[in-house]
């Protein structure tokens, strides 16, 4: 089985939206979190996190959209994989402050599926780093009650301050949103490392701006991390300690979920 040997203990199955195929591993019982993984693909760390969702009474979901499942987040291969993610996908808007990536349609179309496979109150949904916006656009699928933004990488910024505010939703996203978010008394998690260059102060504060105090920000110090071969940046996974802030921060992620899923 190769890498994909650190899934043995999900189940894999081909999902099709009618535009769109793609493999997602499922482990677990009661209602469904869809968790899509970071870049460099769904390595080890993230199989962990859903894991511990998993174990917390909830059927998880692990879309895999790049790089080989089960390969270790340090394998050389890694950045050919983020390479590759970012600069021929037409499935990803890397650059885009204002609207989100295609393949959002597809994901919102598991969420509805694995809802009405699962049941419960709704379904949980957290991106992290590449994918981190992709859990607040889902928020457009009825079915998605609870979005987890972790250390939301997308729009890249680099130098550049409109990019660095972005969010990385269309207008119409965050007016969907933001009336659910009123109407049916949800809200949205966001997590990330302050000293981050991949998610600047200034999207956390649009964050702020557009939902209120619907956004709630968990935002943590360099000497909260994990050692990693990275500096600070991925919270439920890389950089993620036993004890701590960090493993707070999980841990109010998992709350969350099953209090909004009913689990």
């Amino acid at each position: 089985m190769g890498y994909e040997a650190a899934l043995s203990d999900y189940e894999k199955f081909e999902f099709d939206d009618g535009h769109r195929k793609r493999d997602v591993y499922k482990r677990g019982s009661g209602p469904a979190v869809i968790i899509i993984h970071e870049m460099p693909g769904l390595h080890p760390l993230v199989i962990a996190f859903a894991d511990r969702v998993a174990a917390a009474g909830m059927t998880v979901y692990c879309p895999h959209l790049f790089g080989q499942p089960g390969r270790p987040a340090n394998h050389p291969l890694g950045v050919l994989t983020m390479l590759g993610g970012i600069c021929i996908r037409r499935e990803f808007n890397v650059w885009a402050t204002d609207k989100s990536s295609p393949i959002v349609d597809w994901l919102r179309a598991l969420a509805r599926q694995a809802h009405a496979d699962c049941g419960g109150k709704g379904v949980g949904a957290v991106g992290m780093c590449f994918t981190g916006n992709f859990a607040l656009a889902m928020m457009t699928e009825p079915a998605v009650v609870a979005p987890v933004l972790s250390q939301p990488s997308l729009p890249l910024a680099g130098k550049n301050p409109r990019r660095g505010a972005g969010i990385g939703v269309s207008a119409q996203e965050i007016a969907c949103a933001r009336q659910r978010f009123e109407d049916e008394d949800l809200s949205m998690i966001g997590l990330r490392f302050t000293s981050d260059a991949f998610v600047p102060d200034a999207r956390f504060d649009t964050f702020r701006r557009e939902f209120g105090d619907r956004f709630e920000a968990i935002e943590l110090s360099d000497a909260d991390a994990a050692q990693a071969q990275m500096a600070p940046h991925s919270v439920l996974t890389l950089h993620l300690k036993e004890d701590g802030p960090t493993k707070a921060a999980e841990q109010r992620v998992i709350a969350f979920f099953k209090a909004r899923t009913g689990a």
